[in-house]
């Protein structure tokens, strides 16, 4: 594998945020520049807040054509139980610092999968800084240095969030969160009385239970913070590690004439009900502190579509059409939001992992490159 790895200071977090000292002490993050041979005044960089991207497929493609790119890691790689998304901007900001320090003129967030909400939170704050606390209340320091403005925004196949993806996919029918099977029959999506397809009063139902699940997540998380807040001397805890079962049941994972494409029946990772059962999946191990700010719907500053609207620079929009997780609907949202500035593109047939169709990647990296020499 080609490449220099960078490693690269951040803040430090908040308390337990990782197990390893010399982490907590001195954090730092991870990066794979690929550089060699490229034009030395532009970069792409792709992140997510917690996959490992310095293997994404984009590097090989983009180096032949003369282009570097940044494969960047958050502190929260492979475990996202105590994420912020607050922190995870700093993260960010740390890999594109280093790339201005470099030389680099132009830089492209690429924003894969959930690295689009990511990106657009980012820039939004870059350009306009609003934050200064987390969303239970505690103070952040984030600096306008922290978070040097990029200069365009590519979408590939981006949800639109963390938060608003578990509202989409929670199942509504559970009636007990301390009971994996607990089940309400009538608006079980899974129940074959129920659909596919599904009737549309009974889509509205249940759309609207799952925002009332949410909710209710929200309430208890807000509730237990309080309650351990006025604890005082009786105890030390200030945050609580919970589990969210089932969250995985989008009526579109079985319903194709819902938010239609090109998509097979099923889910990412396989069979829909049988994921929505797994022991990991989205949202599944979380704190209190970390669910407000990566998927409570309520109060997650990372909407993407929200936090793209309140940015300048020009997007890049590419649809996967055969996309199982990110829904025709969603594409539109982002291209609303940053209406009179985006390129729309369409990869007609593909799916969500390009990994095994490289002539996917390769019209990817065409679109990424023609795109982005245009700004």
């Amino acid at each position: 594998m080609n490449g220099e790895l960078l490693v690269l200071s951040v803040r430090q977090g908040g308390h337990m945020e990782s197990q390893s000292g010399l982490q907590m002490n001195a954090p730092k993050i991870f990066g794979r520049l690929v550089a060699d041979g490229c034009d030395p005044k532009t970069a792409f960089v792709v992140i997510h807040p917690t996959s490992n991207f310095m293997a994404h497929y984009m590097f090989d493609p983009l180096q032949r054509r003369g282009r570097a790119l940044l494969g960047l890691n958050t502190r929260y790689i492979a475990n996202d139980t105590m994420l912020l998304m607050e922190r995870a901007i700093q993260d960010l900001g740390a890999g594109i610092r280093e790339l201005r320090g470099r030389g680099y003129d132009k830089i492209v967030l690429v924003g894969n999968s959930g690295g689009g909400a990511l990106a657009a939170m980012y820039q939004d704050q870059a350009e306009n800084l609003t934050i200064e606390t987390t969303p239970d209340g505690r103070a952040i320091e984030i600096a306008p240095e922290d978070l040097p403005p990029i200069d365009g925004i590519a979408l590939l196949c981006a949800h639109p969030g963390r938060a608003v993806t578990l509202r989409e996919w929670i199942d509504a029918a559970v009636t007990d969160e301390a009971d994996l099977l607990a089940t309400d029959a009538g608006l079980d999506m899974y129940d074959p009385d129920n659909g596919p397809p599904y009737d549309a009063d009974w889509l509205a139902r249940y759309r609207d239970a799952q925002q009332a699940r949410c909710d209710r997540l929200t309430d208890w998380v807000l509730a237990r913070l309080d309650e351990l807040a006025r604890g005082g001397d009786a105890h030390p805890a200030r945050d609580q590690a919970f589990v969210v079962n089932r969250t995985m049941a989008d009526p579109r994972f079985l319903d194709l004439s819902l938010d239609a494409n090109d998509r097979a029946a099923g889910t990412l990772w396989g069979d829909a009900r049988t994921v929505n059962y797994a022991a990991n999946n989205i949202g599944r191990f979380t704190t209190l502190r970390s669910f407000l700010s990566q998927w409570s719907p309520r109060t997650s500053r990372a909407d993407g579509p929200d936090c793209l609207s309140r940015t300048s620079v020009p997007v890049l929009n590419v649809e996967y059409s055969a996309d199982n997780a990110v829904f025709p609907s969603q594409v539109r949202a982002w291209g609303e939001a940053a209406e009179g500035r985006v390129t729309g593109h369409v990869l007609k047939g593909a799916p969500h992992y390009l990994h095994a169709h490289p002539h996917f990647i390769e019209e990817v990296a065409d679109v990424l490159v023609e795109w982005a020499d245009a700004l």
